[in-house]
């Protein structure tokens, strides 16, 4: 290390930041910490959008065994908004009495969210965003990304490096361009073809790709939200789709602004009503449809 910073060059840091990650459908790997290759650096993570009770258990229990190999150890929690009640009051415990030689990490763009009680035991320590066009070189520099690939994902991060490194470009305009073909039919107020929104809605929450229900639905959101900043100014420089432009544009020309704001409206619903068990078929459905209301925009 150099100072107080790490080198990111010596077998200590580059093994930090290899963690051996369980499958995404591995439910008791995920009531465990996730051991990076640095045996004193582990994390704890969401599994089906819930951090579970067992891993806040096995955190409390990891933390009170001294380091491995450094001076101390680090826990990292990721999207810790993403706590259950059950597992917010574990890791209080282990909040209320951290060993000296183990340090806690919880990560979340949601601070609020989290209980009261464990935020006042937290020291906050805030990170803006870095700019796109620095993204934008990192990934060309230093990871040999095409500058269009990179300046895409520079975009979609929204300057967050890490989930600019994990995003596949190629995945994300496969899924714009089937959410595309929806504001396709839904741009205009003549003749919408609302038999194809419902095969979209049927395809969109097909079982067999329910992994597959959030990430078009982000990808739905950005798009609507690019239409909106290009209905309010045609130069806007936050569109994210920058290489879309011209065919967002034309997609603006055909809708008016209210009806786009709506649509927003209507995403963010069916969004915040996915921590319950709904059904998804026939909320895409509702979605879909409401959409192609001309009352959408009116309230």
């Amino acid at each position: 290390r150099r100072g107080v910073e790490a080198c990111g060059v010596c077998a200590a840091c580059t093994r930090i930041g290899k963690f051996g990650a369980p499958a995404a459908d591995d439910k008791d790997e995920h009531k465990k910490v996730i051991w990076s290759e640095h045996r004193d650096v582990g994390m704890v993570r969401a599994y089906n959008r819930t951090i579970l009770v067992g891993a806040a258990r096995d955190l409390e229990r990891e933390t009170n065994y001294r380091p491995v190999e450094g001076a101390t150890r680090v826990f990292l929690v990721e999207d810790a908004d993403k706590l259950s009640t059950e597992s917010s009051n574990a890791l209080l415990k282990t909040l209320e009495e951290v060993p000296p030689t183990s340090h806690l990490i919880l990560i979340t763009s949601r601070p609020a969210s989290l209980l009261p009680t464990i935020r006042s035991r937290c020291q906050a320590v805030r990170f803006a965003p870095l700019a796109f066009d620095e993204v934008e070189r990192y990934l060309v520099g230093e990871r040999k990304r095409s500058p269009t690939q990179a300046r895409l994902a520079a975009r979609l991060s929204q300057g967050r490096l890490g989930l600019a490194l994990e995003l596949n470009v190629d995945e994300y305009r496969d899924r714009r361009e089937v959410m595309l073909g929806i504001l396709d039919a839904l741009a205009g107020s003549d003749n919408i073809d609302r038999a194809r929104l419902l095969r979209a809605a049927e395809d969109m929450s097909d079982q067999k790709r329910k992994d597959e229900y959030e990430p078009r639905l982000d990808v739905l959101t950005m798009l609507v939200r690019d239409l909106w900043l290009l209905k309010l100014d045609d130069s806007a420089a936050q569109v994210i789709n920058q290489d879309l432009r011209e065919r967002l544009a034309k997609l603006a020309m055909r809708v008016e602004s209210r009806r786009v704001a709506g649509w927003l409206a209507a995403i963010e619903e069916v969004r915040g009503q996915l921590a319950v068990n709904i059904n998804r078929r026939i909320a895409t459905d509702a979605l879909f449809l409401s959409m192609a209301s001309e009352e959408i925009g009116n309230g």
